[in-house]
């Protein structure tokens, strides 16, 4: 078996997902500069959520979930792992374009589910109006995901992870082009969209097949891989399904108080620039190695992939969650606060950006838990965990609302992820020694810990002292770099003291990468 380097994979992934998030951020900086918190942006978001949604159903949740694992395992045993590729295209490619057919002709009934607030107002027209033009992107993300699960497998990691750069280059080109050309930027905007799909796709697929993984689609079959792949498939497209139905009761909520669906949208994207570095990073590596491990009998291996995982995700998670929590409003000022989004959008935005920055770890370790699972191909449990997480954040978003309004949602999404969490923890006790934590991973957590609450007393002591150039116009961008800096630095070295880490791993993972 050809090994998979964890943290070397970690870091290729975790750098074009960082590349990838960095430029969301940017995108988002855009368009709430040009379009602002308010209708427009409201449409666009419940319109852009609708392909996303589908894709975790399809792509990155329960296809992925099953497919990974059962190609890992043919191509470790040499099993003809492209045809079975083969028919799983084929397979998910016609279920997509009948699944999009019938969107593009049900989007009113689609825009009443998933955002029923915006009914009888001039919210609905537009979103039915942009849910149309976007929703195609689902099937070409989803073709995309597939060869991206195949690249992953075979420890190809780089091509897989850059391909998300391409959708936010080229939305915000398109935005800047509109405005340039003085035309509708909304409607550049959701265009770009589906042409982001094309490109995506584009890239997976060369990459696949220099990589010697050539599938092409054929007729599709119903054979017994195909019945395997569906069963397993099945439940982790529910669990997905609960997670949107958490997404979607949060949307409702946020839908019927003004400007909050673009709030949330926007702190949202903003905390999944860590999640998106480390916990996705996480999750694409691991998968793989683990089914590859089981495969081969490797326990041991297995367990020290776990939790080399977790203790370098967390060892990033934790300090991005404290700063999420000490200093959101200088973040989202400065990022956000320009043209069409004022200071009360800020603040509330800020609000919202530490009520998730509490669920960050959360998220991450779901992240790291999931693959147990998963590599054994048991999709079942996790989808059991994840309904308990539903009524969790339906009682919170629904509950609350008409005591705390609009913020309610945030709340229950971070309360929701730590109880999946606990449940996920508890599910793997019967899976023996290769899914417990080994002793580095429980003396490194808490020395992490200590890092990040010290390093958040340095942060909010010199926000204190920096606080008029992060309000002064023209010094708020240095600023802004320097609290960062501050922040980074001082966990550095505080974690190196404390031994929460070794900075000479990251560094040594880093040189492998680029040798490769």
């Amino acid at each position: 078996m050809k090994p998979i380097r964890l943290l070397s994979g970690m870091m290729t992934v975790g750098f074009w997902t960082l590349a990838s998030r960095v430029l969301g951020v940017v995108r988002e900086v855009v368009i709430l500069a040009l379009i602002g918190p308010g209708p427009v942006l409201d449409a666009f978001v419940a319109a852009f959520r609708l392909p996303n949604m589908f894709r975790r159903f399809f792509a990155e949740g329960a296809f992925n979930a099953a497919f990974v694992p059962m190609f890992s395992k043919r191509l470790e045993a040499g099993d003809d792992p492209l045809d079975f590729a083969r028919d799983a295209l084929s397979g998910l490619a016609t279920v997509l374009v009948v699944l999009s057919a019938l969107a593009m002709i049900f989007m009113p009934a689609l825009v009443v589910a998933t955002a029923g607030g915006f009914v009888g107002d001039e919210r609905f027209d537009m979103t039915v109006a942009y849910g149309r033009i976007c929703f195609p992107y689902i099937l070409l993300i989803s073709l995309a995901a597939l060869f991206s699960g195949a690249l992953n497998a075979g420890g190809h990691f780089a091509a897989a992870a850059a391909a998300p750069v391409f959708l936010n280059i080229t939305v915000v080109a398109a935005m800047l082009v509109g405005q340039q050309m003085g035309g509708d930027i909304v409607l550049w905007l959701v265009w770009a969209v589906p042409v982001a799909g094309v490109i995506q796709l584009a890239l997976v697929w060369i990459a696949a097949e220099r990589s010697g993984l050539k599938v092409r689609p054929g007729r599709p079959v119903w054979n017994d891989e195909m019945k395997t792949l569906v069963r397993v498939a099945v439940p982790a497209a529910l669990a997905g399904g609960v997670m949107q139905i958490n997404l979607l009761v949060g949307q409702q909520v946020a839908s019927q108080f003004e400007n909050a669906v673009g709030w949330l949208y926007a702190a949202d994207r903003l905390y999944q620039l860590p999640l998106g570095v480390v916990g996705i990073a996480v999750g694409i590596v691991l998968l793989p190695d683990l089914s590859r491990r089981l495969k081969a009998g490797d326990e041991t291996g297995g367990r020290d992939a776990l939790s080399r995982a977790g203790e370098y995700a967390l060892a990033l998670t934790l300090p991005s969650a404290v700063a999420l929590l000490v200093i959101p409003l200088p973040l989202v000022s400065v990022l956000f606060q320009r043209g069409a989004t004022g200071a009360d959008d800020a603040a509330a935005i800020a609000v919202a950006v530490a009520i998730y920055g509490l669920g960050l770890p959360a998220f991450v370790l779901q992240k790291v838990l999931q693959p147990l699972f998963f590599a054994r191909e048991n999709t079942k449990a996790p989808f059991h965990y994840a309904l308990i997480s539903m009524v969790v954040n339906a009682v919170i978003a629904i509950g609350f609302a008409p005591f705390i309004g609009w913020i309610a949602p945030a709340i229950a999404t971070s309360a929701a992820a730590w109880s999946m969490v606990w449940f996920l923890s508890r599910g793997t006790r019967g899976m023996g020694e290769v899914a417990s934590f080994d002793a580095r991973f429980k003396t490194r957590i808490w020395r992490i810990a200590v890092a990040s609450i010290l390093m958040g007393v340095v942060l909010w002591g010199t926000q204190v002292v920096i606080g008029p150039f992060l309000a002064s116009p023209g010094w708020r961008y240095l600023a802004l770099l320097v609290l960062i800096l501050v922040g980074m630095m001082s966990y550095g070295i505080l974690g190196q003291l404390l031994g929460a880490f070794r900075l000479s791993e990251f560094v040594g993972a880093f040189r492998r990468r680029k040798d490769r």
